[in-house]
């Protein structure tokens, strides 16, 4: 069993060991493929989990899930790592799991992202958003406050107060510790203005500006659909999937037409996204989105996250849209039901209730800031909010470091927390993939017709819940090609009538049946069948298959008699 433990989180070659030692321990469940390299030259590394001794990985409906495409948040890939050691360690003890590897199969990057990661992991961590690629300018630096940077080797990265009288923040009267912003027409008091914690270059001993890192892509608006250039979406990159991080993922996801739903694992705000980024629901297909909305109260129901529309309750901008991001690429160009998981609320966390997850970050009650700190303060022995401390800072000389060590308490659940918050959606992600289509075989059989004459009957049927083409948007969009049923003659017989290759269509599932059982109209749309007539001696053997690319192969062989 691989030494792996989630109350930690892994650098790129622990992470690589771990997964190399699940593929060695469980040759018949775990594959590992490097699918592309980062833009520093690591591998990307993918699990393939199934029941290798039932079938082959792409002959089975597939679920792909992938984590820490950002590059601080690395509790994704924690996630990800728990759904593979679930998968292993309770395959033929959990009925779901076990008969999910049997007959699906799952496609796992813990790391989307491994350059970023490290980076967020290093022993003094840097916050960049996703890629270490300089863009969109390549100088090696930029004047004025370069943020994000662990300055006195705590492995925090907190902010910096200095006392001004034209500073917007002042203490709060009742617990000095918390800056609350200062009425418009105080004066008179003891104020501060706050940077984060950093360097300045080139320093001119009165202005301070804060710039944003070199480093400015944003890899998950750099996927096809939507995908707008930089004057429109900032970090897009410079076209479509020009950063190798997103393109491992396309080309795989392209080429792998068997994955009938998608998961992506980020923080924060413990809540379960869906499609659109950037247009109302009213924009969807009807039974798109009402399967949409039963697969999210599944979720919830399970893991205890809310699920939203991303459009309708997670813009970062009230006015603004996100486009070129994975979740809505996967759904609106690959046709299957895509999702965002935004791991850990420390609002929550701390007693917070029915608060807005963006809008929050604007403007909420100073109540809540007091119940945070109480929280830290009895749940956290005081790790999350740092008291302010001084520190001579090389350019600004005194000041205090302090206020809250985001990326250890809110970017991430701190460690204690961190097996419990994604403990869960194994179980998601395993219902998820086990309501795909899935063809079977139904029926075959042989009649005489006399005269080394027979006629051959093969019969499928889908037995997933949802139908073949899987989403409403994959049959406008003509995505899949229905089912494809073959015959396979030996030697020395003919085929006299039907085709060799006989496009059957889609099966549909039980996903889109009316409440009412009376209002079914109920027939046998999931069921399909095709006839042969041909010429062969008795005992020949002949070799049947019926494909779909999204509801898995089946084999059959008949003799005639």
């Amino acid at each position: 069993m691989p030494n792996v433990k989630f109350d930690r989180f892994y650098r790129y070659p622990e992470l690589t060991r771990i997964l190399k030692e699940y593929a060695k321990e469980y040759p018949n469940l775990i594959r590992l493929e490097s699918i592309g390299k980062s833009h520093e030259g690591r591998d990307v590394w993918l699990i393939t989990a199934t029941n290798f001794k039932s079938g082959k990985d792409t002959e089975k409906p597939a679920f792909w899930v992938d984590g820490n495409i950002h590059a601080s948040e690395v509790t994704a890939s924690a996630a990800a790592l728990y759904l593979i050691h679930a998968l292993v360690t309770r395959y033929k003890k959990d009925e779901n799991i076990t008969r999910a590897m049997d007959t699906r199969a799952f496609y796992v990057v813990p790391r989307a992202n491994p350059d970023g990661a490290e980076w967020a992991l290093a022993d003094r961590p840097k916050v960049i958003r996703s890629s270490t690629r300089a863009y969109p300018h390549d100088e090696d630096e930029l004047d004025g406050l370069m943020s994000g940077e662990d300055l006195d080797g705590d492995r925090r990265i907190l902010q910096m107060r200095i006392p001004e009288t034209n500073g917007a923040w002042k203490a709060h009267p009742d617990e000095p510790r918390l800056m609350v912003r200062r009425d418009p027409i105080e004066t008179g008091g003891k104020y501060y203005r706050i940077f984060p914690e950093g360097l300045i270059k080139n320093y001119d001993g009165v202005t301070v500006q804060v710039r944003a890192p070199k480093q400015r892509l944003d890899l998950n608006r750099n996927f096809p659909a939507g995908w707008r250039d930089e004057s429109e979406q900032k970090g897009a990159g410079p076209y479509p999937t020009s950063e190798p991080e997103a393109r491992n993922l396309v080309d795989f996801i392209v080429k792998h037409k068997n994955i009938t739903g998608t998961m992506s694992f980020h923080t924060m705000s413990g809540v379960l996204l869906r499609p659109y980024d950037d247009r109302p629901d009213d924009d969807f297909p009807t039974n798109d989105l009402r399967t949409f909305q039963k697969i999210g109260e599944k979720g919830t129901e399970i893991t205890g996250y809310p699920n939203i529309s991303v459009f309708h309750e997670f813009k970062y901008h009230p006015k603004e849209a996100i486009t070129g991001g994975f979740d809505t690429w996967t759904y609106e160009h690959i046709g299957v039901f895509s999702w965002t998981v935004e791991f850990w609320s420390p609002q929550k966390q701390a007693g917070i209730e029915k608060y807005k997850y963006i809008d929050w970050y604007r403007e909420h009650p100073i109540e809540d800031d007091l119940k945070m700190l109480k929280w830290n303060d009895e749940v956290l022995k005081g790790r999350g909010y740092v008291d302010w401390y001084p520190y001579n800072h090389p350019q600004l000389g005194k000041v205090e470091l302090g206020g809250w060590d985001y990326l250890n308490m809110w970017t991430n659940p701190p460690l204690e927390f961190l097996e419990k918050e994604i403990s869960s959606f194994p179980d998601w992600i395993v219902w998820h993939a086990l309501i795909s289509p899935k063809l079977v075989l139904y029926e075959t059989s042989i009649t005489s017709l006399g005269a080394d004459t027979y006629r051959v009957r093969l019969v499928v049927e889908n037995t997933g819940w949802l139908p073949t083409y899987v989403t409403t948007k994959a049959l406008e969009k003509k995505i899949t090609r229905g089912v494809i049923a073959e015959i396979i003659l030996p030697k020395g017989a003919s085929l006299q009538a039907g085709k060799a290759r006989e496009e059957l269509g889609e099966l549909e599932g039980r996903a889109y049946k009316p409440v009412m059982a009376e209002e079914t109209g109920e027939s046998t749309s999931d069921r399909a069948k095709v006839e042969w007539v041909l010429k062969a001696k008795k005992g020949t053997k002949i070799k049947l298959t019926a494909r779909h690319d999204r509801a898995g192969v089946i084999k059959a062989e008949v003799i005639l008699k």
